[in-house]
């Protein structure tokens, strides 16, 4: 079985500000240890480096550096797999089109197809738009 988890588990455990800070460094650090295969996909990792280093988003955002040092921490976790788009990736994505894809929730589909081409199941994420795609499972990491 694998797992993955959207961008803002990565980015609430990199804003101190956050309220969540706390609860998604302790889950990003019980994924180092958990057996299942953690898949971080692409399209995570780069939204990620975004936001994380963003001015206007973060009051204290980090620097590319710090940003890109995260992205290499993870993707170093010996049950960590990095995700991309394949071959199937299309069908993939176009097998979500009961779901009218527009706007905001291209993003979401994006990564919900590369884990569906992948045979992930279950993603991490407070963002309740996933639940629109019924291949995933979606779950909040906090358990809130």
């Amino acid at each position: 079985m694998s797992y993955s988890v959207d961008a803002n588990v990565l980015l609430y455990a990199s804003d101190s500000g956050s309220p969540w800070h706390g609860r998604a460094a302790d889950f990003l650090s019980r994924c180092a240890v958990r057996p299942e295969l953690f898949c971080l996909a692409w399209p995570t990792l780069l939204a990620y480096l975004r936001i994380a280093t963003h001015p206007s988003i973060f009051a204290t955002p980090l620097t590319p550096n710090q940003a890109e040092a995260n992205v290499e921490s993870l993707m170093a976790l010996p049950r960590v797999r990095v995700l991309g788009e394949g071959e199937g990736f299309w069908t993939a994505y176009r097998s979500l089109m009961d779901v009218p894809i527009r706007g905001n929730l291209v993003p979401d589909a994006h990564l919900a197809a590369l884990l569906l081409e992948h045979g992930v199941q279950t993603l991490y994420s407070r963002d309740r738009d996933f639940l629109k795609f019924t291949s995933l499972r979606v779950e909040d990491p906090f358990g809130a």
